[in-house]
């Protein structure tokens, strides 16, 4: 049987206005640093030992362990590049009693085809969070459709549709395992 680590008893409940107040300042401050080109100022909505990872495929997971990897890592290192997408959430379920929040998200490039849409990747797209109080997460999980992003960036290299930043990031990532990545299993901190 798989073991989560719930970091709250049954005994817990979060109060939902606060809940609902965490998921409404973090929608206002992804859309404010969307707008930046720069999601590194969300990392002051986690705690300072909050973990933040995702799977990447059947050999890599990513993982930022405390503020500053959230902060270099998941919100510098890994959105350098995707300047111009935007990532609008779609719905949210909030569970009071656990703290957890789950977040559903699309990613839209600002790049267009040539019949008028926008490069988006199609699927579900979420992250799964975990309240820490304070208007801070304690934990983010990503989730997406491996498959579909990867058709997603091969559609836009063909149709010579990438940005420089997004050559750039393909480049980096394709150089050599960058901080943060970790052979499946591996990571400091357990995915699930």
């Amino acid at each position: 049987m798989v073991q989560f680590d719930r970091r709250v008893g049954p005994e817990v409940q979060f109060d939902r206005a606060e809940l609902d107040e965490m998921v409404q300042r973090w929608v206002d401050e992804n859309k404010r640093c969307e707008s930046l080109g720069d999601w590194k100022p969300l990392a002051e909505m986690y705690t300072e030992d909050a973990t933040y990872g995702w799977n990447y495929g059947p050999k890599d997971d990513f993982m930022a362990v405390g503020r500053d990897e959230i902060r270099d890592l998941a919100l510098g290192q890994e959105m350098d590049g995707l300047e111009g997408w935007e990532y609008p959430y779609q719905q949210f379920v909030i569970d009071d009693r656990s703290g957890d929040v789950i977040g559903f998200w699309k990613q839209v490039s600002e790049r267009i085809r040539d019949d008028g849409t926008h490069y988006q990747v199609t699927g579900i797209g979420g992250s799964w969070f975990r309240y820490g109080g304070n208007f801070q997460w304690s934990w983010q999980r990503d989730f997406f459709d491996f498959g579909n992003v990867s058709s997603l960036f091969l559609e836009m290299i063909t149709n010579n549709a990438m940005s420089d930043g997004m050559n750039a990031r393909i480049e980096r990532a394709t150089s050599g395992r960058l901080p943060g990545w970790y052979p499946v299993g591996k990571a400091p901190v357990p995915l699930w």
